[in-house]
């Protein structure tokens, strides 16, 4: 069975919590990062995945696969 994808565990974490994209500005860099991250046009970056693993407790094993952005989907 395939890794859950990082961007759709995060979805799910913000899903679940009732988290909006807000909560995720501080630990994603603010709102941009949060937009981009989200639509698959900027990838985690190392301490992007220990903030949210810190702050929010998401598993750093689901936000350290590998995943499909828009510019590796061409």
């Amino acid at each position: 069975m395939p890794a859950p994808d990082p961007i759709e565990s995060i979805r799910y974490y913000m899903e679940s919590r009732g988290l909006s994209r807000d909560h995720l500005a501080p630990y994603l860099g603010g709102q941009r990062a949060v937009t981009e991250v989200l639509s698959r046009k900027r990838t985690l970056t190392i301490g992007m995945i220990r903030r949210l693993h810190t702050g929010l407790g998401i598993s750093a094993d689901l936000l350290i696969q590998p995943y499909r952005t828009l510019k590796s989907a061409a």
